[in-house]
């Protein structure tokens, strides 16, 4: 998995982000700023998943994208 394409195109990817994760704030998306471990950490905070668990669903999330 190639993260820094997500981290070069991050402000495009916040919209599908925002869709899949709703419960992150405007200020948590300028915060991770495409930073895989500031989102799992953003996502286990606002969800209350284990850290396994919001790995897997970043990495399903990931692999649904058509870049």
């Amino acid at each position: 998995m190639d993260w820094n394409r997500v981290e070069g195109s991050w402000k495009q990817i916040t919209g599908k982000v925002k869709e899949q994760w709703g419960k992150l704030t405007d200020d948590d998306i300028t915060e991770i700023n495409g930073n895989r471990e500031q989102l799992e950490g953003k996502i286990q905070e606002r969800y209350g998943k284990a850290k396994d668990e919001v790995k897997k669903d970043v990495d399903d999330w990931y692999d649904r994208q058509t870049w």
